[in-house]
């Protein structure tokens, strides 16, 4: 019988804490506090500084060859139905159009006339799915995702916003 008093007493007193934590929870979120989140760290890009993409060759809207051995400058990738990408299209192509239309490639995954046509003339763009072979190339699988390859086909810088890369003229 005394262990059964206990059980009852041990199980009330959890009953009891576990009420003051919900009613704690349901002030907090009817006050409008948010909780404590860790700081945004990017998208997550499967190439960092010093890796280079894997060998490729594809060819862009224009018609026009592009493969990984001539590849340097600005890599954007964006995707249909992807609003972050569709805001980040304007800065890129302004940016673009500081850089010069050689050393930029926009890959755009799905079907998307808007971005396409917002960024071809100022970058190289190619149109791919997710497993087209510049995705491929960079093991790239979130948008919008951004790479800064250096004269050794190398990443300099990725990230997923401008402010994120350490271009020297920024738009």
């Amino acid at each position: 019988m005394p262990y059964l008093t206990a059980a009852v007493v041990l199980v009330g007193l959890i009953s009891v804490v576990n009420l003051m934590l919900t009613l704690a929870l349901v002030r907090r979120l009817r006050a409008g506090e948010k909780a404590p989140t860790a700081p945004h760290a990017g998208p997550p890009v499967a190439l960092g500084p010093g890796s280079r993409p894997a060998g490729f060759m594809t060819m862009t809207t224009a018609d026009e060859p592009v493969s990984s051995e001539d590849l340097t400058g600005l890599v954007g990738f964006f995707s249909a139905g992807c609003d972050p990408c569709h805001a980040l299209a304007p800065r890129f192509a302004e940016h673009a159009r500081a850089v010069g239309r050689d050393g930029v490639l926009a890959v755009v995954g799905g079907d998307d006339a808007e971005l396409v046509a917002a960024l071809a003339p100022v970058a190289r763009v190619v149109v791919e799915d997710f497993d087209g072979p510049v995705a491929m190339a960079f093991k790239n699988d979130w948008t919008p995702a951004l790479y800064l390859i250096g004269d050794d086909q190398s990443v300099v810088a990725a990230g997923g916003r401008l402010e994120d890369l350490p271009l020297e003229s920024r738009a």
